[in-house]
């Protein structure tokens, strides 16, 4: 995947009254997050997607530091790269979490640069977190001895994100409620079971059942972090696992905890 900023190209191309690019607007319907923070930690100016991502309305995002909105383990090394970029460090691809209103982890890459004369950074931001949660899978899959990653790269395009994101919420939607089969997700993909495993193989380097596993042990592990479950069998039944036995082990296999060691 190709993490270098993004333009919309409508925009830029919009000449203003005297001919001139509309930077303005630009800046606003850019779908990356862009941003002008002062030396001081605080946003001075964001466009529209900053807000979308993180949920926070523009006064509540100017109001705070910055770095408040920063995951707590992602703080220090967030500030030494500030630093860098005020020593006049360009910044390249820096990766770091950010948390949301609605405390979701958002994974964002950075490129900033400092203008001195006006004592701001301008940041461009892409949102990774799905690029994020594909390599976990990977990492489960390959724990998992279902992987073969012959012919598979290690970035991911953004059609290929999207349309596995549309499989991932399918499974999902079904997960804990009706036994799901690849004939019925198919088809509710719109595609044959042959294109489906050629396309699930084709970008992850595993079968559809094989993701369909990975996403069931996301699903119990964020029940398990809800803290609403009490025993293993809730939990195992609720991300569709037909025993809890196999889903204790799967999961011990994969996290190294007996899933009652958690609850």
């Amino acid at each position: 995947m190709n993490d270098s900023p993004s333009i919309d190209k409508s925009a830029v191309n919009t000449p203003d009254s005297k001919g001139s690019f509309d930077l303005e607007k630009f800046f606003e319907l850019s779908p990356d997050l862009l941003c002008i923070a002062g030396y001081d930690g605080y946003f001075k100016k964001i466009n529209a997607a900053v807000s979308k991502t993180l949920g926070y309305t523009k006064e509540e995002l100017f109001e705070r530091l910055i770095i408040d909105f920063v995951h707590v383990e992602d703080r220090e090394e967030t500030l030494r790269t500030r630093r860098l970029i005020r020593n006049n460090d360009p910044l390249l691809r820096f990766e770091n979490r950010y948390i949301t209103k609605s405390n979701e982890i958002v994974w964002l890459t950075w490129t900033s640069m400092t203008i001195e004369s006006e004592k701001v950074i301008f940041a461009i931001a892409k949102d990774i977190t799905y690029r994020k949660k594909l390599e976990e899978y990977r990492r489960i899959a390959d724990i998992l001895g279902n992987s073969s990653q012959e012919g598979i790269g290690d970035e991911y395009s953004a059609a290929d994100q999207a349309w596995l994101s549309e499989f991932e919420k399918l499974i999902r939607k079904y997960t804990g409620k009706i036994e799901l089969n690849i004939n019925m997700l198919s088809n509710e993909m719109a595609m044959s079971e042959r294109q489906l495993f050629r396309r699930t193989k084709a970008i992850m380097g595993i079968t559809p059942n094989q993701y369909i596993r990975i996403i069931r042990l996301q699903i119990a592990k964020e029940a398990i972090k809800t803290g609403k479950y009490r025993t293993v069998s809730e939990i195992a039944y609720l991300a569709g696992f037909e025993t809890p036995a196999y889903f204790n082990k799967l999961f011990k296999g994969v996290y190294s905890f007996d899933v009652g060691e958690l609850l």
